[in-house]
């Protein structure tokens, strides 16, 4: 398995478009192409513009196969051109690439 953090940084002003994005039209994209996202943030300082979220993986074959079908969806460049209309939501998006480690177990109680 492997984890996928994003960090989206937010053009000013621009956020809650942002989160609103993802709410109402990218999270269930993701679905329809068996990308899963575990967990959201948003940055405790509102001044950073930063939204975070993981996504979880079976490989690294299945998260690129999952994201070029996101892609090329006709109704993912839809929702793009149409939610930035009035400019582009965010002006970077790092990623990074995560594996678990043999000595920490996570607690499912």
């Amino acid at each position: 398995m492997i984890y996928e953090l994003r960090i989206y940084h937010a053009n000013p002003g621009k956020m809650q478009e942002l989160k609103a994005r993802f709410s109402d039209h990218t999270l269930q994209l993701f679905e329809k192409h068996g990308l899963k996202v575990t967990q959201f943030w948003e940055d405790m300082e509102e001044a950073n513009n930063r939204l975070y979220y993981v996504m979880e993986h079976q490989d690294m074959a299945a998260r690129n196969q999952g994201f070029d079908h996101f892609g090329n969806d006709p109704e993912w460049k839809e929702v793009l051109r149409v939610t930035e209309l009035n400019g582009p939501l965010c002006h970077k998006v790092d990623v990074v690439y995560l594996k678990t480690v043999p000595f920490f177990k996570e607690d499912t109680e």
